[in-house]
């Protein structure tokens, strides 16, 4: 019932549509929603081979199952299965060609097993073998077997779309794809067959795959004196490519420059140990800059209850904790000595106790207390 529903929905939308946009035209989409349905087809196959049989093996299951492996009940399973339900072009094929699947399945399966080939190529005619192309289904350049030769695609190719024209893989042109393009040479070539190589990367057009072989040197290559192309180190020449505080890192046929180590002022390398002079807050030990700590070459750098942390390159001053009157470091461990209100207990300035007064049940101060007295 629900797929009779769909089929009428289908049909009345088809009534609507301009004449000649149902699925007419695209032989490329066509053969695509064919080889889907195919697709789907043979797995549909797969997921009821086995579904009615038990487990067992009583001669009442083999018998059942034989059954059912011809049936109609599982054609009707499996076309069910085909298409989605949102799928427009897939329902449209089903449903034109129901019968044809009915016909594949009582009468021609033993006889023509590739269903792809009985139905999408011999009976609706959407698609073509491998290597063929068109409404006539006409061979490829190259042939059938090898299309373009091998090196390229055969527009609509397997389909009975398309002008059976090749566009060629990279490394190839012409309309044979047999002709190499820039930037490759011929390493091996007869009537049926070429073989492009890439040029060394630093060739404009080469005769071979080495740097020897180059007939011009691309950018950043020069010829040496055996004609060889070989990378010109930019990182030599005067003036100097790079800003100050970055130095030239050479690449095959360029170059980079990269900035200089933060403890660096100039450089001619990553790293501190690759510096022209030190930065600022750093000094050369054993030919590295390192950093330098302000706080122990200077103890009075910093005020009056304020300590000294030292930084990279740098230092800071920060304020003692309020349980220290002068401090070393953070905290109330770090005390030179103790604040006011403040005692040492085992490194650690902490409050001294206070007396608490002690009150009675009503509330009232007990102890001693200043005397009351009553104006005369």
């Amino acid at each position: 019932m629900l797929r009779s529903y769909s089929i009428f929905l289908l049909s009345c939308i088809i009534l609507f549509l301009p004449l000649g946009s149902v699925y007419t035209k695209d032989f490329n989409a066509l053969c695509s929603t064919c080889r889907q349905l195919v697709d789907n087809f043979d797995k549909g196959l797969e997921k009821t081979a086995k579904q009615n049989f038990g487990g067992g093996n009583t001669e009442w299951e083999e018998r059942k199952l034989s059954k059912y492996e011809l049936s109609e009940i599982r054609l009707t399973e499996i076309l069910e299965g085909l298409c989605d339900s949102s799928s427009f072009e897939c329902n449209h094929m089903l449903e034109e060609n129901e019968e044809h699947f009915e016909t594949w399945w009582f009468k021609r399966k033993t006889k023509h097993p590739d269903l792809f080939k009985w139905f999408c190529i011999e009976t609706i005619k959407v698609c073509c073998p491998k290597g063929l192309f068109g409404p006539d289904c006409n061979t490829c350049i190259g042939g059938s077997d090898k299309p373009c030769h091998g090196n390229g695609k055969c527009d609509g190719d397997g389909t009975r779309a398309g002008n059976g024209k090749c566009s060629c893989d990279k490394g190839y042109e012409g309309e044979l794809c047999l002709d190499c393009s820039d930037g490759y040479f011929s390493a091996l070539r007869n009537d049926t067959f070429s073989l492009c190589k890439e040029c060394h990367e630093s060739c404009v057009g080469c005769t071979g795959g080495t740097n020897q072989d180059c007939k011009e040197c691309m950018n950043g290559w020069e010829k040496d004196q055996e004609g060889a192309c070989i990378d010109i180190n930019e990182c030599t020449k005067d003036p100097a490519p790079c800003k100050d505080n970055q130095y030239c890192l050479n690449t095959d046929g360029s170059f980079s420059c990269k900035e200089c180590d933060i403890r660096c002022s100039g450089c001619n390398g990553p790293g501190a140990s690759n510096c022209l002079a030190c930065a600022d807050g750093y000094k050369d030990e054993e030919s590295t800059c390192t950093d330098i700590n302000e706080c122990t070459e200077d103890p009075a750098l910093c005020k009056d209850n304020q300590y000294c942390l030292n930084t990279d390159g740098s230092f800071s001053c920060k304020e003692c904790d309020i349980r220290c009157s002068g401090c070393k470091g953070p905290g109330a461990n770090n005390c030179l000595t103790c604040a006011d209100g403040y005692k040492d207990e085992e490194g650690t300035c902490t409050e001294e106790n206070k007396e608490v007064p002690a009150f009675d049940s009503e509330g009232s101060q007990t102890g001693d207390s200043p005397e009351k007295h009553e104006d005369l």
